[in-house]
């Protein structure tokens, strides 16, 4: 089943199309299509059923059915061809007063609602991001062999791609021809050095324990902007009432530390509604992992290599890069093709899976705009015939913020944090930290940061402003609501930066104390202006730093901004009971956490982290902790601090060690930088060497 809902207007267009007939209008109602298969207990399509052969309910709810439809489709491939006798020009193949059938959608000739009777969409999307150049070329050819050999009669094909940005390459068209002239067209390689970058999450070389970088703006083909250019793509496809099926071309989609979790579910929901269901396949095909990783692996530190944990690591982070692939086919209905190397099979496994079908349409009888989860169930009126029904049980309701009066304001905020469809109309990154501040508590804190050009202004006076609401939730592995954010600000800004907000960000800083344990985070921004908002949910941990036998090390803060107190903006900073805990506020200067790791070459990179409980002589009653910073670009070594040595622990915190750094960026060449910080506790004899990606820009 697949489910779309639309607007009015949208509504009466997908009923004129699919019926051809008079639409009565009806005011302030939803046209919710249901896409059934019915199978015999054979596994064939059942084709000859009418309207009234079915019911269908909404959350237990008769519904009457408005719209019938049944999709015919052919399995039976065309006959091979061979791409060397196509014709020398398109241009030959197509009559200026009788476009040929193969058009494009774009062109008068396909907007017939009849070019789409009895069709299977079929949406070919390759993100160049995640592929190596290799896996690439095995895509292409994967997709060419389809076309080639596999096709059938009744397949529309579109070719879409992700590099920079989002692009329909092809439309919707049945001219093989046109479709292979379109792959062979490609840029292979095309961004393909971006497909290692997401790989920012623990360190495996790292005997100090996992650590975790945040959800980074430096790599700016992050897991979340693969999801939205998927989001994207349903949208685009949302216009076909029809059943579609979009096959995704992926090296994987590797986690990126602190993941937003809001963007996956709502990638699924828009897919859900515009009735696409995913079918990613993994380029890289059947994969051996050499112990100690491949050539492009840089050499093995610590132990790991020795005990097996390294060779675990990268197991682990490859099954993670194959995670979301089997999430959003999951979800969505579609099939996941992992570790094959025929491609085809997973074209054609989406191919098998759109045979005939039924289209239902209802207008909803529940026309309240909540945002709730709504439930569909379709059944036979004839209960003695044994077919399977194969459908989607449900959809979300549309829900709209920005008609909302004053007085609804805080109980839509409280609505949006808890709905199951996440809004991701303002993009948000976030950062969660954690430091000790006693043997069983620790400060926690929550940065955000909010590109400038999401964000809208008025004037006011002299002055540009903008208005802003943040509320969180932070729950325990249990589900029990432990603590929770709320906060409103003001920006004020002259005419000046108001005319540079679209190249700057808007960052805000929270903070909470936990006890050690595993938490979901749920965070939403609502932007006063236009009324935009934004969820991130994501799961983070706050380790128990006074068990296990590693060195125990807080989080670790890169920067390059430092700001009073007194004109920072945040929970965090207006708290003064916050202020007296906090690590990161120091002599009334308050350190600004980077969430995006992207620094100047005129900046410079400010570093904190804490070490507690070194080992101390028993005699001479101090300790012998020594720690450096090192800049690496690939095997080289760009920079190295000078050591700094601490013997003794804060007098105001008992067993808290605290290294300060700056690193001037003005020397080094722009690009990627591995940030290691070496951490050696001499009498202990332990050590850590945690990680951050971080970027130079000129």
């Amino acid at each position: 089943m697949r489910i779309a809902f639309a607007k009015l207007a949208f509504a009466l267009l997908i009923a004129a199309a699919l019926l051809g007939q008079d639409t009565t209008f009806r005011a302030e109602t939803k046209l919710v299509i249901v896409n059934v298969a019915v199978k015999d207990k054979n596994g064939n399509p059942v084709m000859n059923l009418a309207k009234d052969d079915f019911r269908i309910f909404e959350d237990n709810v008769p519904q009457t059915i408005s719209v019938f439809d049944l999709q015919k489709l052919n399995s039976e491939p065309l006959a091979p061809i061979s791409f060397s006798q196509r014709p020398q020009t398109l241009e030959q193949r197509s009559n200026p007063a009788q476009p040929a059938m193969g058009a494009s959608v774009n062109t008068p000739a396909v907007r017939d609602p009849k070019r789409f009777q009895d069709r299977r969409l079929l949406a070919l999307f390759f993100d160049l991001t995640s592929m190596q150049p290799e896996e690439q070329v095995r895509s292409q050819r994967a997709a060419v062999k389809f076309l080639q050999t596999q096709v059938t009669s009744a397949d529309l094909v579109a070719i879409m791609t992700f590099s920079t940005k989002f692009r329909v390459v092809q439309d919707f068209t049945d001219d093989r021809e046109t479709l292979l002239s379109t792959l062979q067209k490609m840029s292979l390689g095309e961004t393909s050095d971006l497909s290692g970058l997401a790989a920012t999450a623990g360190d495996e070389n790292d005997d100090s324990g996992s650590f975790t970088a945040d959800d980074t703006e430096f790599n700016i083909f992050n897991t979340d902007r693969k999801l939205i250019a998927l989001e994207d793509a349903a949208r685009k496809l949302a216009a076909y009432p029809q059943k579609k099926a979009l096959i995704y071309f992926s090296g994987g989609v590797n986690k990126t530390g602190v993941d937003n979790q809001s963007q996956l579910k709502a990638t699924v929901n828009a897919a859900i509604r515009a009735n696409v269901s995913f079918y990613p396949i993994d380029a890289r095909g059947l994969t051996a992992l050499p112990p100690g990783g491949d050539a492009s692996t840089a050499s093995p530190r610590g132990t790991g290599i020795l005990s097996g944990t390294k060779q675990q690591g990268i197991r682990d982070t490859f099954n993670d890069s194959q995670e979301t692939l089997s999430t959003l086919a999951a979800d969505t209905g579609g099939k996941a093709l992992l570790d094959s190397n025929d491609l085809t099979t997973g074209i054609r496994q989406a191919q098998q899976d759109i045979n005939s079908y039924y289209t239902l349409g209802f207008y909803s009888s529940n026309a309240v705009e909540d945002g709730k989860y709504r439930r569909i169930k379709v059944e036979l009126v004839n209960k003695t015939l044994n077919a399977k029904l194969d459908y989607r049980n449900g959809y979300y309701a549309s829900k709209t913020f920005q008609k909302s009066s004053a007085s609804d304001k805080e109980r839509q905020l409280q609505e949006a944090l808890t709905l199951g469809d996440p809004v991701s109309e303002l993009p948000l990154a976030l950062e969660v930290d954690y430091f000790r501040v006693a043997r069983d508590r620790y400060f926690v804190p929550i940065s955000v940061k909010i590109p400038g050009s999401a964000v809208g202004l008025s004037k006011k006076g002299q002055a540009q402003t903008t208005n802003l609401d943040f509320i969180g939730q932070v729950r325990d592995s249990g589900g029990k609501l432990v603590s929770g954010v709320r906060d409103q600000i003001s920006v004020k800004l002259n005419d000046a930066d108001a005319a540079r907000i679209g190249q700057r960000n808007l960052q805000y800083d929270t903070g909470l104390t936990l006890a050690p344990g595993s938490y979901d985070l749920v965070f939403l921004a609502r932007e006063n202006m236009d009324g935009k908002m934004g969820t991130f949910e994501t799961r983070f941990v706050v380790p128990d730093l006074n068990s296990g036998r590693n060195l125990r090390v807080s989080s670790v803060i890169l920067s390059s901004q430092k700001e009073a107190v007194t004109s920072a903006v945040g929970a965090a900073d207006n708290n003064k009971k916050l202020q007296s805990i906090h690590p990161l506020v120091q002599d009334g200067q308050k350190m600004v956490p980077s969430i995006t790791r992207v620094f100047r070459k005129d900046q410079t990179l400010f570093v904190y982290f804490e070490v507690y409980d070194p080992a101390v002589d028993p005699d001479r009653k101090f300790a012998n902790l020594t720690a450096a910073v090192e800049l690496l670009s690939g095997a080289r070594k760009a920079y190295t601090s000078q050591p700094v040595r601490v013997n003794r622990t804060a007098t105001a915190r008992p067993g808290v060690a605290a290294f300060n750094f700056q690193v001037p960026l003005e020397r080094l060449a722009p690009g990627e930088y591995i940030s290691q910080v070496d951490v050696i506790d001499e009498l202990g004899r332990k050590f850590a060497f945690p990680r951050n990606s971080m970027v130079v820009l000129p």
